[in-house]
């Protein structure tokens, strides 16, 4: 238990003392953000949300694999 409370204060005290770093963080996070939630919503519809039943759903997924 000791040792995983080291390695916790080693990367807390780390981000902790950073300067530039919390802000290309703050970059990073923000980009993943817009990457996999705005983007999905507005550009990536599911693929199989034009079927209604589960055996068109499937019906569809058997039909691509065996294209």
């Amino acid at each position: 238990m000791n040792t995983l409370k080291k390695i916790w204060n080693f990367y807390y005290e780390g981000i902790r003392s950073m300067t530039l770093g919390k802000t290309l963080w703050a970059l990073v996070l923000i980009k993943l953000f817009i990457m996999f939630v705005i983007l999905r919503i507005f550009f990536f519809k599911p693929a199989l949300a034009d079927y209604e039943t589960e055996e068109q759903k499937s019906e569809a997924v058997i039909e691509q694999l065996t294209k």
